[in-house]
């Protein structure tokens, strides 16, 4: 099983939301060392600064997953002063939110760039130290959306298709190595952070708590698990679409149980729209 304790792990997107919240507790279970990759610099010296006054080891680097060489210089650097992470947690991303019809190229550009292409970028940087060591464990954070077609969040939904399906193809070429490299993914649904803000959950769909999915995943950490879905309800969402000619699940799950319409009063959190993008690998 994975050790959190005396274990260096990095998580993307972590000086907010849930990246911060699993940073946190992984420390307060022991971590060795807490690597920070965000592209808010702000956040990050906060978050940093938070943390280092509790006593705890955190590195903070300012990077922008979405840009390749700074993905790729940020994990020279790590891999120069700590050696690679034990456990990878892909956390970064972004949402639009708006049907497909009104999304500009950039728009587009972006979300698949920073769910997708950032999320392969920073394993495959860290990916042949890990190998030579011979253990690790990559998680990646997908999304219900995952599993499920979502008016006005087509991109989105997207780009989190393509996560998933990666991270289980990923999963299955680590596995053939038969050494200690474990990949979990998670699924969750609606998170209460403010990136899905103005968005409601389908009927009978908690909308989730930060602590309560951050404890989740570590917890799969630790157990090896291979998926994480959340709520439980989610776990119904591949057997139904299975079971259920399309027209009928558009019509039970889609309507009935209002899964395509939660996007209607979607808002964001003003990060998404306002966070430049640049070049910056910065350690702070």
């Amino acid at each position: 099983m994975t050790q959190l304790r005396n274990s260096t792990i990095l998580i993307t997107g972590g000086a907010s939301g849930i990246g911060r919240l699993m940073g946190l507790l992984s420390l307060q279970r022991g971590a060795k060392q807490l690597i920070i990759w965000d592209i808010n610099r702000q956040n990050l010296l906060e978050v940093t600064a938070e943390l280092q006054a509790m006593g705890y080891p955190v590195l903070p680097y300012e990077v922008d997953v979405a840009n390749t060489a700074a993905v790729e210089a940020a994990a020279k650097r790590v891999l120069q002063e700590t050696g690679p992470p034990d456990i990878l947690i892909n956390n970064a991303g972004i949402v639009v939110g708006k049907v497909f019809a009104a999304h500009s190229y950039a728009d587009i550009a972006n979300t698949l760039n920073i769910n997708v292409l950032g999320v392969m970028a920073v394993t495959r940087a860290f990916l042949p130290a890990i190998i030579e060591r011979g253990s690790g464990h990559v998680v990646n954070i997908a999304s219900a959306a995952s599993l499920i077609p979502n008016p006005r969040m087509s991109v989105y939904a997207a780009s989190k298709w393509a996560v998933l399906g990666w991270s289980e193809s990923f999963r299955l070429e680590l596995e053939a190595l038969k050494l200690d490299l474990h990949v979990t993914t998670v699924t969750p649904s609606y998170i209460d952070t403010g990136m899905f803000a103005g968005a409601k959950a389908p009927l009978l769909t908690p909308v989730l708590q930060p602590e309560e999915v951050a404890d989740a995943i570590l917890k799969a950490v630790e157990k090896n698990k291979i998926l994480l879905r959340k709520p439980f309800i989610v776990h119904l969402i591949p057997l139904l679409r299975g079971l259920l000619p399309t027209r009928l699940f558009d019509l039970f799950v889609g309507r009935g149980f209002k899964a395509y319409s939660t996007m209607e009063g979607f808002v964001g959190h003003p990060a998404n729209k306002t966070v430049p993008r640049h070049n910056s690998s910065l350690k702070v």
